[in-house]
């Protein structure tokens, strides 16, 4: 089982960070619409899912790994007129995330991660400018929004119509979440977002995404779900991994 930051005692951290190898990885979503079928939480959901198996994963790589408490409030601008999108200034997520990489280095933390799965193009650029005045390899951001690894993932997600489509609803349904039965009835919608977005269109309903979901979410299945967690665990701890051998290890 995966360790939750918040769950430890600060003993139990300073044990931890004394071994000059820890990391913190903290997920980053948004509450906003995902269509009829899925929460507001699915990007936070997706995550937190993606973080634990990836902690799983790096401590079976010998490092010792966290998840620190999420961030669940993102840019969600192109949600907007929406009920449930409920979001926040870019610079203001800028602040708040570069205040907990800065606090968990300094905790002794040999590594902060930020996994990110809200895709809104905005968001992404300010996660990333969260991290960018950090020493090197003291911070990373692992999204599949990058070329590197959104090629690994599939076709509908690499389409860009796969805004709680059978891409996100795979994920959702892995993870155990809440998913509603109207997803087996949803009608296919070919609307990519990454099209639309560079087409200039800066909300769903410009994009023509009245349900604020497209691609085929009836198509979703568990199995595939944890396919591509698989593909996004690779993305975490490789991003950390590389990230790592560019640092000085710390002394215990």
């Amino acid at each position: 089982m995966a360790r939750l930051l918040a769950k430890l005692t600060y003993e139990e951290v300073s044990a931890l960070v004394a071994t000059g190898r820890a990391v913190a990885i903290v997920p980053v979503g948004s509450v906003e619409p995902h269509g009829p079928h899925l929460p507001l939480h699915t990007d936070t959901l997706i995550s937190e899912t993606c973080a634990v198996r990836a902690a799983e994963a790096l401590d079976r790589a010998g490092k010792h790994a966290v998840v620190a408490p999420s961030v669940p409030y993102g840019v969600t601008d192109y949600a907007s007129g929406f009920a449930g999108a409920i979001g926040v200034p870019a610079a203001a997520l800028t602040a708040m995330l570069r205040g907990i990489a800065e606090r968990l280095l300094a905790t002794g933390f040999a590594h902060v991660c930020f996994v990110n799965n809200h895709l809104e193009p905005a968001h992404d650029a300010a996660v990333r400018a969260s991290i960018a005045e950090l020493p090197e390899g003291a911070a990373t951001v692992a999204c599949p929004l990058t070329r590197r690894w959104g090629r690994t993932l599939s076709d509908e997600f690499k389409r860009g119509d796969c805004h709680a489509g059978r891409y996100e609803t795979s994920l959702v349904l892995a993870a155990g979440g809440s998913v509603q039965n109207a997803f087996a009835e949803l009608p296919t919608l070919t609307m990519s977002l990454s099209e639309g977005i560079r087409a200039g269109k800066t909300t769903f309903a410009e994009l023509g995404m009245s349900r604020a979901y497209t691609g085929a979410p009836r198509e979703a299945t568990a199995t595939e779900g944890d396919e591509l967690y698989e593909k996004l665990v690779t993305m975490v701890v490789t991003e950390v991994e590389e990230a790592l051998a560019k640092r000085a290890p710390r002394q215990p």
